[in-house]
């Protein structure tokens, strides 16, 4: 089962970085080049605790569908996310956040495992595993340049950090 984790260091405040993790607007927009969409569940704004959101996209020119629960959310210092059901065996998408003396250390530990066995485990070797990372590591990229910058200002469900700025 491939693991992957990534460390990006962020110039803002841990809540902030959080929050933009779990905004369903951000997503959208760090996901643009698979043209991801909500399909149903949470629409807008920040996804809560026990909400689920069924976004569909285009991969390896395929449209596909995932549905995603936060199972767990201790704020402003982690949450999970799973896969209900979808296109993989299991999605395990652990957010981590710790507080850095210039910033936030945003830690993504992201499991997963296709559901066609050892066809698989070859399919993950040669090229799904290097393609999962660099999803993450786009979309990385720009919650930290949302949170470095004003941009995140723009996205609903931010008007609680707007009145602490």
């Amino acid at each position: 089962m491939p693991t992957l984790v990534l460390e990006t260091f962020i110039k803002a405040p841990k809540d902030l970085c959080f929050d933009l993790s779990r905004s369903i607007d951000l997503h959208m927009i760090s996901t643009s080049k698979s043209k991801e969409k909500v399909v149903a569940g949470r629409q807008r704004g920040l996804i809560e605790k026990g909400e689920f959101v069924e976004w569909e996209a285009k991969h390896f020119g395929l449209k596909m569908r995932l549905r995603s629960k936060i199972s767990k959310l201790d704020y402003p210092n982690e949450f999970l996310d799973e896969m209900e059901h979808g296109p993989f065996k299991f999605i395990y998408h652990l957010h981590k956040f710790t507080d850095n003396p210039s910033g936030t250390i945003m830690i993504d530990q992201f499991r997963f495992e296709t559901p066609l066995g050892l066809p698989g485990k070859l399919v993950n070797y040669l090229f799904l595993t290097t393609y999962m990372k660099k999803l993450l590591e786009e979309r990385n990229a720009v919650i930290k340049n949302f949170a470095e910058t004003d941009q995140w200002k723009s996205l609903p469900g931010f008007e609680l950090h707007i009145n602490q700025k």
